[in-house]
């Protein structure tokens, strides 16, 4: 991870830097139309409300219908794979690709309150989930918001006003330490380098407010970063905490095969209360991450992810004849987008994500490591990046681009120069990803170039 960069800043040019972010992104859209919905006169068929599916939302969250016949025609927007349950009625549709929708029949309602969700594994703890009620009187979800895309607020003031709140608390504090610091290791005798992770559960602040049961390395989301040289001998001791089986995955990293951390072919999983011992010589430059790789469409999302660095990434000739000749400032940023962590950069949801600082003409190295379920397009305002390097392989030939798309597993290496001084938005380029009815969340971050 990069060095504090609170000293590059006085705490009031800090505060107009950010205030700047603010004009920049004020052109964002927001989330779709929630949907309409049609209450029945006397005599005429079901309430019909749309309900849409997207990562990580449903729209509207809180469904309010009049008691008697109800339909939902539930539409999936989104790019991933998403069901509607309903678990209080037994109602639950088919898992939707996107693009597909399905009419929920719910029969006849009586009044009261229940809870809706996506049963996708991660997704409601990401933010899938809503209520159900039913009330004499009430308006149909869909014909309150009437489309008319302000979320529920009276007006577009008043929408404004939220949004604006929001967007003023970043870049927000929040309880803990600092994920994915690096970890320093204990030389033994021998010359090799000794980390040590702990796998457990702690209490973690992702945004202000929101409080979750993280599973974690070292009690950190992220977990600490290793670095290490080529050559160098490594041993890994992983204690385990939890209340679950775990095991450890260098991914991207090349080890011997007894130590890849697939249970129960390369060994046994690491069970509660036991500690097990990764050891082998790097041979090889890498950017790599380690997870678990143990119910790990859980564990990874809910945190257990950290990053492996062996060796140093080199700049490119080619792009030192730009300017390039030097890294000032490495960046390693992972996304997360499921779990109880949700939608994240590193581990927090904006406003609590980090603020990013250089001075002009300085090279920041980045490394975008995804340890999501899907795909991310990563999006820095004005400076363009130059990829030297994919899954930690350099490029013959380096490219530019100013969005980077980042699958589940991949990792990319960019180098940004700062050309023009200004706050930068620095966010997925999925919209829903950035941005809901309440303002900008998730995985939103800024870049702030000073003289």
């Amino acid at each position: 991870m990069n060095r504090d960069d609170r000293s590059v800043l006085t705490w009031g040019s800090f505060g107009v830097a950010v205030a700047a972010l603010f004009v920049a992104i004020a052109s964002w859209t927001g989330l779709t139309d929630t949907g309409s919905g049609d209450a029945p006169s006397e005599g005429s068929g079901p309430t019909v409300v749309d309900v849409q599916l997207s990562e990580f939302a449903i729209t509207p969250a809180a469904i309010v219908v009049p008691p008697g016949p109800v339909q939902l025609r539930v539409t999936n927007i989104g790019s991933m794979v998403h069901n509607f349950s309903i678990p209080g009625l037994s109602k639950k549709t088919a898992d939707l690709l996107a693009g597909e929708s399905e009419t929920l029949d719910l029969g006849i309602l009586s009044e009261g309150a229940m809870d809706v969700l996506c049963e996708i594994a991660g997704h409601a703890g990401s933010g899938m989930v809503g209520t159900l009620t039913v009330t004499s009187g009430a308006a149909p979800s869909g014909s309150a918001a009437g489309g008319d895309g302000l979320h529920g607020y009276a007006n577009w003031q008043e929408m404004d006003q939220a949004m604006e709140v929001r967007a003023k608390a970043y870049p927000a504090a929040t309880m803990g330490d600092k994920g994915g610091r690096i970890l320093e290791p204990t030389v033994l005798a021998d010359g090799t380098k000794q980390f040590e992770l702990v796998a457990k559960e702690v209490d973690w602040e992702v945004e202000p407010g929101k409080i979750v049961t993280a599973k974690t390395y070292n009690g950190v989301v992220p977990g600490p970063e290793i670095r290490v040289n080529v050559g160098d001998k490594v041993r890994i001791v992983v204690t385990n905490e939890l209340t679950e089986s775990t095991s450890v995955h260098f991914h991207g990293i090349r080890v011997p095969n007894r130590y890849d951390g697939v249970d129960p072919y390369t060994q046994m999983p690491i069970m509660p209360g036991e500690t097990f011992v990764y050891e082998w010589t790097t041979v090889e430059a890498a950017v790599g991450i380690y997870h678990s790789h143990h119910d790990a469409q859980i564990q990874i999302p809910d945190g257990m992810f950290g990053s492996f660095m062996v060796g140093e990434m080199p700049i490119p000739d080619v792009l030192k004849e730009k300017g390039y000749t030097q890294v000032d400032k490495e960046v390693t940023m992972v996304l997360n987008d499921a779990g109880v962590i949700g939608l994240s950069l590193n581990g927090k949801s904006f406003p609590a994500t980090e603020a990013y600082t250089m001075r002009l003409g300085q090279v920041m190295m980045v490394h975008y490591q995804n340890e999501g379920l899907q795909g991310h397009p990563m999006h820095l305002h004005q400076p363009v990046g130059w990829i030297i390097a994919k899954d930690g392989v350099p490029l013959l030939t380096p490219q530019p681009a100013d969005t980077i798309w980042v699958s589940p597993g991949e990792r990319y290496t960019v180098l940004y120069k700062a050309v023009d001084t200004g706050v930068w938005a620095w966010h997925c380029h999925i919209l829903s990803h950035a941005e809901g009815p309440n303002g900008m969340f998730g995985m939103v971050s800024a870049l702030i170039v000073t003289p």
